[in-house]
């Protein structure tokens, strides 16, 4: 540093000190030499330290002097920055240090500032003279220089907190802000908490551009160490903790990772119950590369959504969606869905007649609907047969002369996979789209974003599936607790209200008394079978044709309700042939032999670390609370914490975690997915996703309309409006 100055500087032995040491000026950090904790407003080690510092003034460690001179310039309103270091010749240790003001000096001007695209940023280095030395004496640290002046206005101790040189994220707000970051609260609602637990902003000790910043050097550190490496290594980790849990990853030539299949123990369960029914949507992208995210979900006996797996797809080919459905054909035990409902996607249809031939495929009825009038919503919803439906079809097509519309022919040519009266017989648990899915999707939300790196988003997809079996046990328990509401005096509602989930009962309730509204008149009589015609009282339609067999606990209605959604129709009895079991409270009392049950995996991880951590901060919070209620308990209980503290230190705690749960080797083989690769894996390449894809999926003609060209008012031109006319300008 220059010594010409208008402030006396004060130098103790400076002289001395050159001779014993070489100044090396490299602007080495203190940091780099000492341990200095990473919190802010660090407060000297001596409470009965003057409140300023004088030559000889001595320290026992040098961050003692830093944290002191620190805690000065935060009364006084300034920062400090540690100015350089000399350093031993002989052995290099730390020999003496300078600390400024963060506005000593002048800003280095650069070449290419005439370059300079954005604006240049305010000056903040006006030469300021304040500074303090301190230089090693013995085992001792010694003031040898210190100037009081500056040459700016000091702000108040209040403000000071803002100012760079006082912020930082302590290590307790990192943990803190890394839960909130990975649970989607955004940096505004990060800062909202950091201040509520402060007592205040200027608390906090850092600002937001401050964790927006550390949120994006572990970002970065994350890329580093490789994203997608991170992510195969979560999975082998998680299938020894978890004999159920499998996956399945494609690596491309250049060994960057592709599409990429997973499911625990509960999901794979989950689906040998409730699998009969599977909605398939690959329209919701939910990672920083863009990759399709695909989830296999659909109804569980209380009539909630409810996942089976997750896949994140590298394309929305033919080709991956047959990778796919292999694949969770193999790790769902060999066993295929008897319905599965899809957008309608060329690449996907075709994947599902190739590997389930055996699948009836629904199209989302839904997405069809948005493309019809009036007219052609009552000849969908309202007809009951296919006799009706042809009937009125035709006369539609008629009517507004759409015989030669190809679009609408393609679409009537796979009416058995979309009208509802070609469908009725075929169980759909009472769906007819994929909206369960995309309520889904909506859910995900709330835990994932486009900017989610996929070794982040499996952590994030394994809350929301926690949450969602949180929900279903929470129904388990109002249901075992509480006792339905009958509101007749049938013997059938009460045998129904002790078999069915709560949901389930609402639905039977409602169809028994809809059967009082009905009346039945005697049709035919063949052989031993009873044909009957049943419509509500007075009226005509909609007309219903029901048929008893000879011992009359067989029948069959045209709505085919008890085909289509597994609830009578009309209820006059309820034939325990007539329960299906995926509606029942014990739907899932079957034990599925082939995958490990996760309860059991769970109790073995009660003693894992996260575990005792969680319970040691609860407990800790409560004697907190306590602890604060008056300066005695609080000076008592900081007392305490620091004894607890050092012998815990001190201890020598061999601690060995054990990451394998005892498994069944032979039972692993049988039921897990495996991916292994000798090689590191590659992140992915951040490829664009077609949505609904529309270069394969059939077009309204209203789609392939060209768009109205603009017609500028004033000059009569296309191609742009008055407000950007040639002519004005």
């Amino acid at each position: 540093m220059a010594d010409s100055s208008d402030e006396p500087i004060l130098n103790l032995d400076s002289d001395e000190l050159e001779t014993e040491s070489v100044d090396i000026q490299c602007d080495v950090n203190i940091e780099d030499y000492v341990n200095v904790d990473d919190g802010v407003n660090v407060q000297p080690s001596s409470s009965s330290s003057p409140l300023e510092p004088f030559i000889s003034m001595v320290f026992e460690e040098v961050e003692d002097a830093q944290a002191y001179y620190k805690a000065y310039a935060r009364r006084k309103g300034f920062a400090i920055l540690t100015n350089h270091t000399r350093l031993s010749r002989d052995d290099k240790t730390l020999r003496a240090v300078d600390y400024v003001c963060t506005r000593e000096g002048f800003r280095w001007v650069s070449r290419n500032v005439s370059d300079r695209i954005l604006p240049e940023p305010a000056e903040t280095k006006i030469g300021c003279k304040a500074i303090i030395g301190i230089k090693k004496d013995g085992e001792k640290w010694v003031v040898n220089k210190f100037v009081v002046g500056h040459n700016h206005i000091l702000l108040t101790p209040r403000s000071t907190s803002f100012l760079r040189g006082h912020r930082g994220v302590t290590k307790v707000q990192k943990k803190l802000i890394m839960t909130l970051n990975e649970s989607g609260v955004p940096t505004r609602k990060i800062m909202s908490v950091l201040s509520q637990d402060s007592g205040g902003e200027f608390n906090v000790g850092c600002i937001g551009k401050d964790v927006e910043n550390y949120v994006g050097s572990k970002r970065r550190k994350i890329f580093e160490e490789g994203d997608a490496q991170r992510l195969y290594s979560y999975f082998l980790d998680r299938q020894l903790k978890e004999p159920g849990f499998v996956f399945s990853m494609q690596v491309d030539n250049d060994g960057c990772m592709g599409s990429c299949f997973w499911a625990d123990a509960r999901s794979r369960t989950a689906y040998q119950y409730f699998g009969d029914v599977v909605i398939f949507d690959a329209t919701y992208v939910t990672n920083i590369y863009k990759m399709p995210f695909v989830p296999f979900s659909g109804v569980n006996h209380r009539h909630q959504n409810i996942m089976f797996d997750c896949v994140l797809l590298v394309n929305e080919t033919a080709e991956s969606y047959t990778w796919l459905l292999r694949t969770w054909q193999e790790a769902m035990l060999g066993r295929a869905t008897a319905t599965i409902i899809t957008d309608d996607d060329k690449a996907m249809a075709k994947a599902i007649v190739e590997v389930l031939p055996n699948t009836t495929h629904r199209l989302c009825l839904w997405h069809i609907l948005q493309k019809f009038q009036k007219d052609f919503r009552h000849c969908i919803h309202e007809t009951i047969t296919t006799n009706e439906f042809e009937q009125e079809w035709a006369l539609i097509v008629v009517k507004y002369e759409l015989g030669e519309n190809t679009w609408l022919q393609n679409l009537y040519s796979r009416r058995d996979k979309w009208v509802p009266a070609y469908l009725r017989s075929t169980f759909c648990a009472g769906m007819s789209t994929t909206q369960r899915s995309e309520s889904m999707n909506k859910f995900f939300k709330d835990y994932v974003r486009s900017s989610t790196m996929v070794s982040d988003f499996v952590h994030q997809y394994e809350k929301a599936i926690d949450a969602r079996y949180f929900k279903e046990r929470e129904k388990d328990v109002q249901t075992k607790s509480t006792r339905a509401i009958t509101k007749t005096p049938f013997k059938i509602e009460e045998e129904a209200a002790e078999v069915y989930t709560r949901k389930s009962f609402m639905i039977f309730q409602d169809e028994l008394f809809n059967s009082l509204r009905y009346q039945a008149k005697k049709l035919t009589v063949i052989g031993e079978a009873k044909t009957y015609a049943v419509t509500a009282h007075g009226k005509e339609i909609p007309f219903y044709r029901v048929t008893l067999e000879g011992d009359e606990v067989h029948a069959t209605c045209t709505c085919h309700m008890w085909e289509f959604m597994g609830i009578l129709c009309e209820v006059n009895g309820l034939p325990q042939h007539y329960v299906l079991d995926r509606w029942t409270i014990n739907a899932k009392a079957r034990i599925i032999l082939d995958i490990p049950c996760f309860d059991d995996q769970l109790s073995q991880r009660q003693d894992d670390p996260t575990m005792r951590k969680n319970k040691s901060m609860l407990q800790l919070y409560d004697i907190v609370e306590l602890a604060s209620q008056s300066a005695e308990k609080h000076k008592h209980f900081t007392l305490a914490l620091e004894k607890v503290h050092k012998e815990l230190l001190a201890m020598e705690e061999d601690v060995e975690y054990s990451q394998a749960v005892p498994t069944n080797d032979d039972q692993i083989g049988r039921s897990q997915v495996l991916s292994n690769f000798s090689q590191t894996v590659q992140d992915p390449p951040r490829v664009p996703t077609k949505g609904r894809p529309k270069s394969l999926r059939s077009k309204n003609p209203k789609e392939t309309q060209t768009t109205k060209k603009k017609h500028c008012s004033i000059c009569k031109n296309e191609g742009h409006a008055k407000n950007n006319c040639p002519s004005v300008r």
